[in-house]
């Protein structure tokens, strides 16, 4: 960001990335970021502690692991079938061609990658809601089976202050390929809201890179 020169950034992230943005604003704070935007949300804790009743099991982490090392384009394929809900979705809202887009870049990974990538997704990142103090977003399909709602968007407004969270009804973890008329719609209405100043900016910034072009 600095390297850069970034100021008045939105940052979105998806799944994963959702951790990227929430740490980032807890490490660095909000300076130069003016909302942030998660999608299928890992934060705030997914790993089921004695002080963390509503997560999930340990032992469901350990079974992925497992997998990955015995068969892991078996493990993609089942995880993709969760990550569309491919037996509830498929093919209105995900096509075969598209599922096998997602496996042939799932398989052109790092086989540790696969496997390590795992023991992150039980980061905790509690201690950094705190401290975010920018309008944020959430949109969650609320059938998500990779990371479910209750155990993580659903406990996002308690955990931080100017939050809106938008569940997708019968969303899947990828709303943004399966449900992109509600994701889209949340997203621009979002960028859009005037109430901090920001839909002034954004046509600021819309009429000087079209007087540049």
């Amino acid at each position: 960001m600095e390297q850069l020169g970034l100021e008045d950034v939105v940052l979105v992230g998806f799944s994963m990335g959702t951790g990227e943005v929430i740490r980032y604003l807890g490490k660095y704070g909000s300076a130069r970021v003016r909302k942030g935007v998660l999608f299928g949300t890992i934060p705030p804790f997914l790993l089921k502690t004695d002080d963390n009743p509503e997560g999930v099991d340990g032992q469901v982490f350990e079974s992925i692991k497992a997998a990955v090392l015995k068969d892991r384009y078996a493990y993609f394929k089942d995880f993709l079938d969760n990550f569309y809900n491919v037996d509830k979705l498929a093919p209105d809202r995900i096509s075969e061609q598209a599922w096998q887009g997602s496996f042939n870049v799932a398989a052109g990974s790092s086989p540790h990658a696969s496997y390590a990538c795992v023991d992150t997704w039980l980061t905790d990142f509690r201690a950094d809601l705190p401290n975010i103090d920018i309008p944020m977003l959430v949109v969650h399909g609320t059938e998500d089976r990779i990371l479910p709602f209750e155990a993580t968007a659903k406990r996002l407004p308690d955990l931080i202050a100017n939050l809106k969270l938008i569940p997708v009804e019968g969303g899947p973890h990828n709303i943004g390929w399966t449900h992109p008329e509600e994701s889209n719609k949340a997203l621009l209405e979002f960028l859009a809201d005037d109430t901090d100043g920001s839909a002034g900016l954004d046509r600021d910034l819309t009429a000087a890179a079209r007087s540049k072009s």
